[in-house]
């Protein structure tokens, strides 16, 4: 699944380290949630960078606003918020709108956004892989690492799967219509379930068998220089410009 959302391009994002790129992604949206939300100017920049670092990672368009839809549910709710609340009300045409739930719901529409875009940059521009040696080398619990690797190969392992099994299904004339048909579903994701269990027992007997005491293989780390420090933290740098910019211009 992870390795899926990985998007091959020959771009300067594509080829900064990992554990870099983890770092700028999280100081970006730290300095994004620490923005007041009625600081719109800052926020129209915050998105402008962020569009012009997916130009430079040459992520189509289209492609990071299909992946962005993913936060239409947390959008449903935040638009529910100005109807709901206390204090002052605001008249928006015939809505009565609070003005608290007003700024909240913004604020998590805005910010989540942001957010969830700079995820999509981090997974298109960096493999599942990259991204675990990333947070390995950022000094992550060696366990919590290994487990998400094996989540990671053990997801793609039940997907494919899941997809064997529905072509079968299909060659055989079955098509899920409506409710009758669950029981048949239902039946197949229990088998599905029991066969992963299974292999995940013949997955671990094997690793032992081949050396496998608790410590994945290590690859040698390399130093970079400092330009490519650089390079990466140019991400949350702007931002931290952009948001500075914006205090000073609020108190002249």
């Amino acid at each position: 699944m992870g390795e899926r959302l990985y998007l091959h391009r020959h771009s300067l994002v594509h080829s900064l380290p990992s554990h870099l790129k983890i770092i700028a992604a999280i100081a970006f949206i730290l300095i994004v949630v620490s923005t007041p939300i009625t600081q719109w100017g800052a926020f129209i920049a915050y998105f402008l960078w962020l569009l012009t670092v997916v130009f430079i990672a040459k992520i189509p368009f289209p492609l990071l606003f299909k992946r962005a839809l993913i936060e239409i549910p947390f959008i449903f709710f935040a638009i529910l918020m100005p109807f709901f609340g206390t204090g002052e009300k605001i008249q928006v045409g015939p809505f009565d709108l609070y003005r608290e739930g007003l700024i909240a719901g913004s604020g998590i529409v805005a910010k989540g956004t942001l957010g969830v875009m700079t995820a999509i940059i981090l997974s298109t521009s960096t493999t599942a892989r990259e991204i675990l040696r990333g947070l390995e080398r950022l000094r992550l619990p060696v366990l919590m690492v290994q487990i998400a690797s094996f989540m990671l190969r053990y997801v793609n392992v039940v997907n494919d799967e899941m997809e064997r099994m529905k072509v079968a299904r299909e060659s055989r004339g079955f098509e899920a219509t409506g409710v009758k048909h669950w029981k048949v579903l239902a039946t197949a994701a229990s088998a599905l379930f029991i066969r992963s269990y299974e292999r995940g027992e013949r997955v671990h007997l094997s690793m032992l068998s081949r050396g496998y005491e608790g410590v994945l293989p290590h690859e040698e780390q390399i130093e970079h220089k400092a330009t490519v420090w650089l390079k990466a933290m140019m991400y949350p740098i702007v931002a931290a410009t952009i948001f500075i910019a914006q205090l000073l211009i609020g108190k002249m």
